[in-house]
């Protein structure tokens, strides 16, 4: 376990939140920072995708030497795989010590599916076992976008035994389909004869995003009660979202999985950091804590908190109020469906963007280092 809290993130992990990192590079990985943070900041887990990997290879010279060696007749989508799977692997070894006194329930380090298969579900399924056998451990997540093609892809996987990072979920309803593709995996599973109790999943839902999108709404109608909703959609729509877990994971059909050891497939809190400053830079970790929660934080909202986040029950606390709140700003035009589709319209395509850059940036990188 991690040392008796000393900092906001050990109270923050205290309270029944994993502190994932949203960030990895080589040099982190391998020169023992992320070691020294998994005990310094409660750190237990990590978290990746196309445009984290397209800064870290197109920074400095870490990579460099391995990208001259596996130069040649392989294509630059081959050479990002050898990459990410080399730094995820030794991630997850970073993290082996976390996930083996948790028992499966904690330590996991995310590796993402191509942008381009989120809506191909057998080509998810396949690019899913292609990435689990390539980083060959127990502790590896496959980031799955929760589009419909994605979750019937997450069914199959449950079933299959590996571990999956359900991304890109802006709404409940979304979140809704993507626990009863979980649960229904773990019923396949069981029907099989197949042990529940080290298939692990979390279910990535995006938080400032929506406030991004929803306060430019309510500025364009600008009226004293648009104005005043302003920064509560965001935080009011992920609390109903947990509303939903605690629902979903309680009652016969929960218990008869539990019994077997199934585990829960936590609500990850994800887009955590604030992009308003008008905000405070925590608002969306302090809004959000409560039992069976995951934050996926950028390095400097961690570092904000570290140093002036406050640590209380807030998750489940005034759900009736945030109820209220998603309904005023509906009454006045605004659609939170037509908002969160949006969202996820735009997250795939930035990250088909990042995934773009990513590989014109090794090829660019390689014919220099030709």
């Amino acid at each position: 376990m991690p040392p008796t809290p000393h900092t906001p993130l050990h109270a923050l992990h205290a309270a029944g939140q994993s502190i994932w990192l949203d960030y990895i590079d080589r040099t982190l990985v391998l020169s023992g920072e992320l070691a020294r943070r998994i005990g310094d900041d409660a750190l237990t887990g990590m978290t990746s995708n196309p445009t984290i990997f397209e800064k870290a290879l197109g920074q400095g010279t870490a990579y460099d030497v391995q990208l001259a060696e596996l130069s040649g007749d392989r294509t630059p989508w081959a050479i990002f795989e050898a990459v990410e799977t080399d730094d995820v692997r030794a991630a997850c070894d970073v993290f082996g010590g976390t996930y083996d006194r948790s028992q499966g329930i904690d330590g996991f380090v995310s590796i993402e599916v191509s942008p381009g298969a989120a809506h191909d579900t057998e080509g998810t399924v396949q690019e899913a076992h292609r990435l689990w056998r390539a980083v060959d451990r127990p502790n590896v997540m496959i980031k799955v976008p929760g589009t419909p093609a994605g979750c019937a892809a997450l069914r199959r996987l449950i079933a299959d035994g590996i571990n999956v990072n359900v991304t890109l979920l802006f709404s409940c309803a979304a979140h809704a389909n993507v626990i009863e593709a979980y649960l229904a995996g773990l019923e396949d599973r069981a029907a099989a004869g197949r042990a529940l109790s080290r298939v692990a999943s979390v279910a990535s839902f995006f938080v400032s995003r929506v406030d991004s999108e929803i306060d430019k709404r309510l500025d364009a109608i600008g009226t004293p009660e648009a104005l005043a909703l302003r920064g509560k959609a965001a935080v009011a729509n992920a609390k109903l979202a947990y509303a939903l877990f605690v629902e979903r994971f309680s009652g016969a059909r929960w218990d008869a999985l539990a019994a077997r050891g199934a585990q829960v497939q936590r609500p990850l809190w994800a887009s955590t950091g604030t992009k308003n400053p008008a905000y405070s830079d925590v608002k969306y970790v302090e809004a959000l804590v409560g039992p069976n929660t995951v934050n996926t934080l950028p390095p400097a909202t961690l570092d904000a908190f570290r140093d002036h986040g406050t640590v209380a029950r807030t998750v489940d606390a005034d759900v009736a109020a945030a109820r209220a709140e998603i309904a005023a700003i509906e009454a006045l035009g605004i659609s939170l469906d037509g908002v969160t589709d949006k969202l996820l319209v735009e997250g795939l395509e930035s990250f088909q963007k990042s995934f773009d850059g990513l590989l014109a940036g090794i090829e660019k990188k390689m014919s220099r280092i030709a």
